[in-house]
């Protein structure tokens, strides 16, 4: 029996490893633009730094994370990251950031894992794109981050995309609107899932955010945050839909929307396609002011977004269709016999050396094989070297695609080549 890829993984390769390459490519430049610098943090932390980062009642900490404990005496509990964030602030933190100038500026591309039910865009081993505003609170660093997620979704050429906007006010608005919500829930508590009991009493504004219909219908009367935000709440939101309007960003003002992190305070958004089914959501964040003092920092503010690559792609290529494999190859070399496939090999290293990609045979295919292999892997050019070609010096040069064919210099194939592009 063969031994296959854990359950809600997958293997990148061909054209879908193209897709995700363009795909890291016009984040980097993305952010470039926008002055964020790339962050690499370690692929596991300590456990603990999740449980506080991301939320001791999150479905993440509770149910799936990836744990383990170490070789150490001291026996260790480790965990694979969930999720960019937490693992961010802590290098902010430790690495001392917060003595630069400020604001910090961050972008990652990591993998991350959760133990879920696998399904179309969702993986236990998925990869997501983030940025992270560090030492900005007023409602520009917001509207920025969302400017920047709306231009990515732009330069992907995904379309079919409506911003979600909501305010969960701060930690002050968040704890009196509990008690309001917590009250109604517990009037409503035999029409409620029994996951939702649970939340009403770990974290009531996750009740919001229920897909069963039961709860649906619930939450229909529930109170709002957006009613029982303070006036200086009230003063941020209207901030961001305000640059949001002069940044000509679309939006749509949802009270739904509330994400499912624990640490969230104020301006919370969605990215949310109908292109990829019933999980909709292609990019996410908001404003976190209390993360840092929570994670042992100075009360710093904070603003971000993350976004699945696996489900940017699989956004991309229902609006765009599927995935081609790009042509990497500018010049594939044949040869026939012996000492042709001697100097071939010689051609072959100075080709490369001069920044031609080229490809010649490996394996002792015949000459109408290797022209085979040369159209299977899509190389822009051809040509063979034999006898004739090697007494002299030149060879006769094919366009792949028009069938054109040149007679030139050996010595000259590069600059041709070079020419062409």
């Amino acid at each position: 029996m063969g031994i296959n890829a854990p359950r809600g993984t997958q293997d990148f390769y061909g054209a879908y490893m193209d897709a995700v390459l363009e795909l890291e490519a016009t984040m980097r430049n993305l952010c470039d633009d926008f002055g964020y610098n790339e962050i690499r943090t370690p692929m596991f932390e300590r456990l603990e730094l999740f449980q506080r980062g991301v939320g001791e009642t999150t479905d993440i900490v509770q149910k799936e994370m990836y744990t383990f404990t170490d070789k150490s005496r001291q026996a260790r509990e480790f965990a694979l990251k969930p999720e960019g964030t937490a693992g961010v602030v802590r290098a902010y933190l430790e690495r001392k950031m917060y003595a630069e100038t400020q604001p910090m500026k961050l972008y990652y591309l990591t993998p991350a894992f959760r133990y879920e039910k696998p399904q179309a865009g969702r993986f236990r081993q998925f990869h997501q794109f983030g940025i992270e505003l560090f030492g900005a609170k007023g409602p520009e660093a917001d509207a920025e981050v969302i400017g920047l997620g709306y231009q990515m979704l732009k330069r992907l050429g995904i379309k079919k995309v409506v911003l979600h906007l909501n305010s969960l006010g701060d930690l002050d608005s968040r704890k009196k609107y509990n008690e309001l919500l917590v009250n109604f829930l517990k009037s409503k508590e035999e029409y409620l899932c029994d996951t939702c009991k649970e939340r009403m009493v770990k974290n009531p504004l996750r009740v919001l955010d229920c897909k069963v219909e039961s709860c649906q219908a619930v939450m229909t009367d529930a109170p709002l945050m957006l009613d029982n935000l303070s006036e200086e709440d009230k003063i941020h939101f209207e901030g961001v839909k305000t640059l949001l309007d002069e940044m000509e960003i679309p939006y749509e003002v949802n009270p739904w929307i509330v994400r499912g992190l624990d640490y969230y305070t104020r301006t919370v958004f969605e990215f949310i396609s109908n292109d990829i089914g019933a999980q909709g959501t292609v990019c996410g964040g908001g404003r976190y002011d209390g993360l840092i003092g929570e994670m042992g920092g100075q009360p710093t503010p904070g603003v971000g977004f993350g976004a699945g690559i696996e489900r940017l792609l699989l956004t991309v290529a229902n609006s765009k269709g599927e995935f081609k494999e790009k042509q990497k190859i500018d010049l594939y070399i044949g040869y026939i016999g012996d000492t042709a496939k001697i100097k071939v090999m010689g051609i072959v290293n100075r080709m490369r050396t001069e920044g031609i990609r080229t490809v010649t045979d490996l394996i002792g295919k015949s000459v109408k094989n290797q022209m085979k292999y040369a159209n299977k892997i899509n190389a822009k050019y051809s040509f063979i070297v034999g006898d004739n070609e090697l007494e002299t010096g030149e060879v006769v040069i094919k366009d792949m695609e028009t069938g054109e064919r040149d007679t030139i210099l050996v010595t000259a194939v590069s600059e041709y080549i070079s020419s062409k592009k």
